[in-house]
Parts: C-alpha cells; sequence; structure tokens
C-alpha cells in the first residue's frame, strides 16, 4: 500500500450485498473532499475483480455477504495487494475482531455520521504514513489465517461495548435475529443470527442440541430421555433444557464420547 500525500484525491469501494447500505455510505463519503471516486460491489466476486482492475485506496466491506464473504474476498485478493480495510457489519460479534487486530477499523450497522468521521480519520492518517504496510499485511494475514473460534463476544448496551468471556457462558438462546447469552450471574443479547454465532464456536465447548438452543457442554450435568428420540440435557445450576429430534445424532456422538 502506496503512501498518499494529504493532497492527492483518493478513490474508494463499497462492498455490501444491500443496495441501501451501499447508499448511505455513499452520502457518507460524498462529504469528504478527499474522495475523488466511489466504486460499488454487490457482492464478492464484483469486489475481487474491482480490487484487482482498479486499486482503490480504499475498501469499506461489508463481512456478512452471501456467497463470499469479507473475509473470503481478503483471503481471494491476497494481503499484499489489499487497500486499507474498514470492515461493515450488522453483528457485534464481528467487532470483538476488529478490536484484536487493532488498527483495521469497523463500522456497526446503521452507520453513524460520528462513527464514520472517527474511522475515516484514522483511515486517512495510515494512508498517508510510509510505515503501516509491513503492519497492514501483518493484520490481513492474521486474518486470512485459520479462523480462531472465538472466545469473547462484544456485547453492546447503554452505549458502551462489554466484553463476555464464552466460557462463563452456560446456554445460549435463539430470539429472531438475536441471541440471550445467559451466565451464572447474568443474561446478555446480541445481534446475530444463531447460525452464525454457532459457526465462530468452538465445538468441543458448545453443542447445538435445538434450533434454538446451544449448551456449553461443561455445564451438562446430565441427560434425561424424552419423548420421540429427544432429550432433556439437565445443567449443573438446574437448568434443564429440551433438544429437538433434529439434533438427536449428534447429542448420541457427543454422550458417547464427550469432549
Amino acid at each position: 500500500m502506496k503512501a498518499k500525500s494529504a493532497s492527492a484525491p483518493l478513490s474508494a469501494l463499497i462492498v455490501d450485498d444491500e443496495p441501501l447500505a451501499r447508499e448511505g455510505l455513499q452520502m457518507l463519503l460524498a462529504s469528504e473532499p478527499e474522495i475523488a471516486n466511489v466504486l460499488q460491489a454487490k457482492n464478492g466476486l464484483e469486489a475481487v475483480s474491482i480490487i484487482s482492475e482498479q486499486r482503490p485506496d480504499i475498501v469499506f466491506l461489508d463481512v456478512q455477504m452471501p456467497e463470499m464473504d469479507g473475509f473470503a474476498v481478503l483471503e481471494q485478493v491476497g494481503a499484499e495487494a489489499m487497500p486499507a480495510v474498514i470492515f461493515v457489519t450488522a453483528y457485534d460479534q464481528y467487532a470483538i475482531r476488529a478490536f484484536e487486530i487493532n488498527a483495521i477499523d469497523y463500522l456497526l450497522k446503521p452507520i453513524t455520521r460520528e462513527r464514520f468521521a472517527q474511522a475515516w480519520r484514522r483511515t486517512r492518517a495510515r494512508l498517508q504514513s510510509e510505515a503501516p504496510h509491513d503492519r497492514m499485511v501483518s493484520l490481513l494475514e492474521t486474518i486470512i489465517s485459520p479462523r480462531k473460534s472465538l472466545t469473547r463476544l462484544a456485547v453492546r448496551s447503554a452505549g458502551k461495548t462489554y466484553f463476555v468471556d464464552l466460557q462463563d457462558v452456560h446456554w445460549m438462546q435463539a430470539a429472531e435475529n438475536y441471541v440471550q447469552l445467559h451466565t451464572s450471574s447474568a443474561r446478555h443479547l446480541v445481534h446475530v443470527p444463531i447460525q452464525t454465532l454457532y459457526e465462530s464456536l468452538d465445538p468441543e465447548i458448545f453443542l447445538r442440541i435445538h434450533r434454538s438452543l446451544i449448551v456449553n457442554v461443561r455445564q451438562v450435568k446430565e441427560i434425561e430421555p424424552a419423548a420421540h428420540g429427544e432429550c432433556v440435557l439437565v445443567l449443573h445450576n438446574g437448568v434443564r433444557l429440551q433438544s429437538s429430534r433434529t439434533y438427536s445424532e449428534q447429542i448420541k456422538r457427543w454422550a458417547a464420547n464427550p469432549f
């Protein structure tokens, strides 16, 4: 990534499968006089093509997209060729990855003008410096390496972000596009579909037992049989969780060889 002088015009690429999200970012970028050209891609494949052919200076990259998500775009383009990146996501769970890798910013939908301005200032400063190239390569290589399971989740409440250690979560329950986390002392609500969250969890610790339930297997005290091949998992704190028949086989596999 070449350094840009303070007066050099910049080009940006917006990558998002939602037209309204692209339009919103386009409007925010229109207020930045340094941006001379704004490109758009409605999916990951288009993004890879535009990045390779037109070399934008900065990419606003949606994390969650069908077929090829934001992380797959990074992997396809490669760390050496990837421009500066600001992640865009509707889900709190990805914020923690942005915090952990530092320097690569993120925007949580719906994007406020203030938060956009903050992310833009950081990125503009990086573009004007010679130093960040090696760091950018290192950070991108960290992202596109085999993904590690989440160990913490970012939870937003009252304008603040808190971090919940997943080992302290006893069980999780879906509520439409949210998941409620149950610990011994509190409940936390995160804005993420349960399937998306489950795919990011450590499979040696968390087991899905119902389309709306995930359990920390270290909290399971016993399993009671129920009708129609279902069962009830009893936790050490006395909570009883009813499984569904869809997940009975994987529960049996775990019970035969507990993690």
